[in-house]
């Protein structure tokens, strides 16, 4: 009985190499040309970068030059001599924006935005140190609803911002409606 046995002559057993080099040499051309790429973006960047270096250093510039000239003209302006215009200046200047508030806008305002049953009691129009008009309002209505229902309606309006409960009270014999303290910051549109 001839029977056949498997022989290998060869000293290593026959391998299929060549798609696997392919596949890397493809892949490590692949990746030289993302490097080649990415080594191109930064060069870009660095170029775009040393631009806006010099931007930055020409603004810095321009507001150092800024700075100095505001600190000589508040200097002018501080000077013994000038300071009764500078008072009047900003005592002129406070009444002007005080006077700029239109209280026919702002009750046009908080009427798109005042449900109708809460009633408003007093308003305080402010002008913080930054020109910001902030009012401080006192309303009342039956229930706590209707109040948290314009609390929702003041913040989602794009005229008011921020709103918060400075205080509240209970309804008493004197007063059958809750009452809230209730300041709103407010940016009426020219």
């Amino acid at each position: 009985m001839r029977g056949s046995v498997p022989i290998n002559l060869a000293s290593e057993p026959f391998r299929r190499d060549r798609p696997v080099i392919l596949l890397g040499l493809a892949g490590g051309a692949l990746l030289m040309a993302l490097l080649a790429f990415q080594v191109s973006m930064a060069w870009l960047e660095h170029e775009s970068a040393a631009e806006t270096r010099l931007a930055v250093e020409r603004t810095r510039r321009q507001v150092q030059t800024l700075a100095a000239e505001q600190a000589r003209l508040e200097a002018v302006l501080r000077h013994p001599d000038n300071a009764a215009v500078l008072d009047y200046s900003v005592f002129y200047n406070t009444l002007i924006r005080r006077k700029a508030i239109s209280w026919t806008r702002i009750f046009a305002d908080l009427d798109e935005v005042i449900p109708h049953n809460v009633r408003l009691v007093s308003i305080r129009p402010q002008v913080s140190q930054n020109n910001q008009i902030q009012l401080d309002m006192l309303v009342a209505a039956a229930s706590p609803e209707p109040v948290i229902e314009l609390l929702m309606k003041l913040e989602g309006s794009p005229l008011f911002g921020s709103t918060a409960v400075a205080s509240w009270l209970p309804p008493s014999q004197a007063e059958p409606l809750f009452r809230y303290r209730v300041t709103a910051n407010y940016a009426p549109t020219l």
